[in-house]
């Protein structure tokens, strides 16, 4: 569903990081049914990585209510009515253990990101994939997991294009607030990334 090109951008990003060395975890962000954190998996298994733990982060109930009174670019946003979006982690994680890719390093956050995200124990990360939809949801993301992001490590965005007003502006808004000024990279019109600057 997320396309070739979105593909093959997490293809490009997983074999960076591991040529380089680049130290850390893989983490997908709001992951729906598991396809871009089955495909990262496999691809560390395809290159005999043993050591890099995959987090699955997720309400696993689809996306909250917006909040616009903290958050007003979610105004009138209504996702979280949409039932098609809520895969349960045990249906996630029988699709992995279907593509023959669930083990110990595969690790399920499970509940809404303000409440998993700050007290996850990841360590390091060298690739971070944020499909959040909403301005809420990808702040929280990036807030709780860019400062753990390793140098030479990439952020992808899914709906940066997507979703302009929402993760995109969330994007724009924690970049400018940090001073992170890497240049964004176009995917497909819908996502980008970027690669941090050691």
């Amino acid at each position: 569903m997320i396309g070739l090109r979105r593909m093959d951008n997490i293809e490009h990003c997983v074999r960076t990081v591991l040529e380089g060395d680049v130290p850390g975890d893989l983490i997908e962000t709001g992951v729906w049914r598991g396809g871009a954190c089955i495909f990262m998996k496999a691809n560390l298994m395809a290159w005999g990585d043993t050591t890099r733990n995959v987090w699955v982060a997720d309400s696993f109930q689809g996306l909250p209510k917006p909040d616009s009174t903290k958050f007003p670019a979610d105004a009138g946003d209504e996702l979280h009515k949409s039932g098609g979006l809520s895969i349960g982690a045990d249906q996630v994680r029988h699709n992995f253990e279907r593509y023959g890719v669930l083990d110990e390093r595969v690790q399920f956050l499970v509940g809404w990101f303000k409440d998993t995200l700050p007290t996850a124990p990841i360590k390091a990360l060298a690739v971070m994939r944020l499909d959040d939809d909403m301005y809420e949801s990808t702040w929280q993301a990036i807030e709780a997991l860019y400062p753990k992001l390793s140098p030479d490590g990439f952020c992808i965005i899914h709906d940066f294009g997507s979703h302009q007003s929402q993760a995109g502006q969330a994007v724009h808004d924690y970049r400018r607030a940090n001073g992170i000024d890497e240049p964004i990279v176009d995917i497909d019109g819908f996502g980008a990334y970027w690669r941090k600057r050691p």
